[in-house]
């Protein structure tokens, strides 16, 4: 049943309601009220239902509790029976994990058949990279370097996940991350601060498009704010210690940006910085996000991080932690139950004001009305949709787009790559071969477990009929008592390290075989929240199965499919050819299969360094010179004695089947003002045999500035195709305000002084000009 605004405020029986109602519906009422300075006739809306509300309702507004119990059936526990009074009594303003339409259409009729102002739930699941037709990880996806390519997957999933009754994700995840232990690198877009700015833009766009009322959108979440990704030693939920000017320049640069593009949701972090946890850091959240900022949207906490206030040493209990969070900032408790069970007391007792209360419950209730809910709390739950536009071979068919331009080609001595379809044989070998889980990921959304297309599948469907094709595992990567299929999230892996008996097996396969496909590196969960690593190699007996293909053919092309960077040194000497191929969904192994035999030119760059060893974490391109950066005959400079300073593979790398030569940087003057831009062109031939794409990169650094500033700053990138022995030119526009940083003054400004100037195929690339900027 469709419920109007009118005939859902009509039922209540109030004066005041029956008025409310009147306001809602009737656009002769709204022209007659004050208007506001946001769009007027929402903020009107919430004004009224405000002026309505008591305080129970209120405090019950900023409750979000996960829903996986089933709405439908008898409760299963004494928690589940709390949260259905509560939704009874409209206490609570937002469900999580509550998914399909069916269950959510019978959640919310309880708000709306038992609650007394009736206002509708806003549901929400974590659609991360894609709904049900999985696309690459984040980090996979960002080595795309395509944002209408990313824009693009995310309205997908936003319209499979509207399709299925959901309003909100909590994406995308948009922490600036340096360090490969870290777990979480895979749901973000790697360590760069201008590349995770252009990516959640585009992320956010994609989710919410023009129209937040729209039945195929649905709201984005920016998270997490702050400094999240930079836990020390890379461990999850662990503290950060960086300095002012650090936040500003390098972790708060995409949250900026989500604000301006207007994203609905922010989400607050696990972490402390510098001592005070983000979920009760008043300076980021209340001062900085909606007050410099002006931000007026929804800050929801993390799984429980309001009570966590308590570990951290922070708050003393759940009453002090529910008191400095609304206080700092945060709008909505997940699933802490601090909120719910102290606000009203802490009002009481003056701890809190209903000035504070008044404006979170306002960011919650004008999400509701952007998203249409209060016209029509059921306008997401169509069965006939969910049946038919989730899924879908289109949906598939983009799937495999997204994630053939995901994968990088990071090495192919001899032209290795790409294969012939006519080979007279073929091994296909590893713990990854014919994996069709992994592939999909973590925080897969609703994807079904063992769904993807595994690497062999799409090798199979690519090679002509004459090819014969060797199939072996070779080890398995987990012992067999944890492969536990969709369980696997919560419970820790354990390794194969002593089951080598496919390994002879493996062997024979390579020997028969032209060329070997070997697939190996990590399952699904060995990265993703709480998957933080001291080793970033090949766990179990990875390594000693591709010693021994080795040893008999030579002729190894290594599929790597990760969440991480890897460490990759022993396999760069001696593999002639690597495909980085991340975990890439629904449509992974025909994605591989194009690349491999051809039918796509790999485009992907990496968004994060490669490192010769874990030792050198946290690596990343843009970091500051120090005052003794290089020696290579002296001990005392700022490097290693044993392994390089440098990346093995550099953020931006990534190989092509053909060859793209750059000309001279060439600038449209050599002087600019404060207020003025320079022009940077660039001629890129491509010089192979065949067409191609690539990822042209525009580098800047300031060479003395009141703050130590990094040796190189991606500032710009244009990704092209040429067609074999063309050319074009590339214009990178640097104005003045692409040169600011927060300086020693503690604000955003340009420093005048010379700045060099590099464009090329990656961060290492070393032709460059300088320009001067002068007051």
């Amino acid at each position: 049943m469709k419920f109007t605004t009118s005939i859902f405020y009509t039922t209540v029986v109030t004066l005041k309601l029956s008025f409310i109602a009147l306001l809602l519906s009737s656009s002769t009422s709204v022209q007659n009220l004050k208007p506001s300075p946001k769009i007027a006739p929402i903020e009107q809306k919430v004004d009224s239902v405000l002026s309505l509300m008591r305080l129970n309702e209120k405090i019950g507004q900023l409750v979000q509790y996960s829903g996986s119990w089933d709405a439908t059936g008898p409760t299963s526990s004494q928690g589940d029976q709390h949260k259905l009074e509560k939704l009874k009594r409209g206490e609570v303003g937002s469900m999580l994990n509550v998914t399909s339409v069916a269950s959510i259409r019978e959640t919310q009729k309880i708000i709306m058949e038992h609650s007394r102002l009736k206002i509708p739930l806003i549901f929400a699941y974590d659609v991360i990279h894609g709904y049900k037709t999985i696309f690459p990880i984040p980090l996979g996806e960002s080595a795309s370097w395509d944002l209408d390519l990313m824009q693009k997957s995310a309205e997908i999933a936003a319209r499979e996940s509207a399709a299925s009754g959901l309003q909100w994700t909590f994406a995308p995840m948009i922490d600036v991350s340096r360090d490969a232990r870290w777990g979480r690198v895979m749901e973000g877009a790697g360590e760069d601060p201008f590349l995770n700015s252009k990516i959640g833009v585009a992320r956010i766009k994609g989710f919410q498009g023009d129209d937040l009322s729209s039945k195929f959108t649905i709201a984005a979440c920016a998270k997490h704010f702050a400094g999240y990704g930079f836990g020390e030693a890379g461990r999850d939920y662990n503290t950060v210690n960086i300095g002012i000017h650090e936040l500003h320049n390098t972790i708060l640069p995409p949250f900026k940006a989500a604000a301006e593009a207007g994203v609905a949701t922010f989400m607050n972090a696990f972490n402390d910085i510098d001592g005070i946890p983000a979920t009760g850091h008043k300076a980021l959240q209340r001062d900085l996000l909606k007050g410099e900022w002006q931000w007026e949207g929804l800050m929801v906490s993390d799984w429980g991080s309001i009570g966590e206030m308590i570990a951290h040493g922070y708050a003393k209990d759940k009453r002090h932690a529910a008191e400095i969070a609304l206080n700092a900032g945060s709008d909505m408790d997940m699933e802490s139950y601090a909120y719910e069970a102290h606000l009203g007391a802490l009002l009481e007792e003056q701890k809190i004001t209903m000035n504070q209360l008044d404006d979170a419950v306002r960011r919650v209730l004008r999400l509701k009305f952007e998203l249409g809910l209060f016209d029509d709390p059921y306008k997401y739950c169509d069965e006939e949709r969910e049946k038919n536009e989730v899924y879908t071979p289109i949906n598939l068919a983009f799937a495999r787009e997204v994630a053939k331009k995901s994968i990088v080609l990071l090495k192919n001595d001899k032209k290795m790559l790409p294969l012939s379809k006519d080979l007279k044989s073929l091994a296909v070998i590893g713990p990854l071969a014919n994996d069709k889980d992994s592939p999909l990921g973590n925080w897969r959304g609703k994807g079904t477990y063992n769904s993807a297309v595994s690497l062999l599948e799409g090798i199979k469907g690519m090679v002509g009929k004459n090819t014969k094709i060797y199939y072996e595992k070779g080890v398995a990567l987990t012992v067999p008592s944890v492969e536990l299929g969709t369980n696997q999230f919560l419970h820790p892996l354990k390794f194969n390290t002593t089951d080598a008996s496919g390994i002879p097996a493996a062997v024979a396969a390579a020997k028969k075989a032209e060329v070997v496909v070997l697939a190996i590196g990590e399952n699904a969960y060995q990265t993703g929240e709480g998957r933080s690593q001291v080793d970033i190699g090949f766990a179990g007996l990875q390594n000693e199965l591709l010693e021994a293909v080795y040893k008999v053919n030579k002729n190894i092309v290594i599929v790597l499919m990760n969440g991480r960077p890897m460490d990759l040194s022993r396999v760069s000497q001696i593999a002639p050819s690597i495909l980085e191929c991340w975990h890439l969904g629904s449509e992974s192994g025909n994605a591989i299969a194009d690349v491999v035999f051809g039918d796509y030119n790999p485009s992907g760059k990496l968004p994060v360094s490669f490192p010769h060893h874990v030792g050198q974490e946290p690596l990343y391109y843009n970091q500051k010179n120090t005052g003794r950066p290089n020696s290579l005959n002296h001990v005392t400079f700022s490097g290693y004695r044993d392994a390089p300073k440098s990346a093995l593979y550099p953020f931006g790398f990534g190989l092509s089947y053909t060859t793209f030569e750059y000309g001279e940087i060439t600038l449209n003057k050599n002087v600019m003002t404060l207020n003025g831009e320079i022009i940077a062109s660039v001629e890129v031939k491509n010089t192979g045999d065949v067409a191609g794409e690539e990822v042209v990169q525009l580098y800047v650094r300031d060479m003395v500035g009141s703050l130590v500033r990094p040796v190189k700053e991606l500032k710009g990138f244009e990704k092209i195709h040429l067609k074999a022995g063309a050319s074009t030119t590339v214009n990178f526009i640097i104005s003045a305000d692409l040169l600011q940083f927060y300086t020693a003054n503690n604000k955003w400004e340009v420093e005048p002084g010379t700045f060099n100037v590099w464009i090329g195929g990656d961060s290492t690339t070393e032709p460059m000009k300088s320009f001067s900027v002068v007051e």
